[in-house]
């Protein structure tokens, strides 16, 4: 039984692989190129770059938040004053 699968697996691998169909696909086919392409990928990557930096200055902006309220808030580990 597993030597009739792996025989047909081989066999259905090697049809397969050995189609023309693959090699004689155009990739520029299936995309349409215009003058407004590169234009759509450098912004698209212009994304990319500034995410980061603008994720940063959320999380400094966010962070101080955080540390001026924790030296505003009274600590709870120190006895009250008089």
């Amino acid at each position: 039984m597993s030597r009739e699968l792996r025989r047909g697996t081989l066999t259905v691998l090697a049809l397969l692989l050995s189609s023309p169909a693959p090699a004689s696909v155009n990739s520029y086919r299936f995309l349409h190129v215009t003058i407004d392409t590169p234009w759509h990928i450098f912004l698209f990557l212009l994304m990319g770059i500034f995410a980061p930096f603008v994720l940063m200055v959320v999380l400094m902006w966010r962070n101080s938040l955080r540390k001026r309220d924790q030296a505003n808030a009274p600590d709870s580990s120190k006895p009250p004053q008089p």
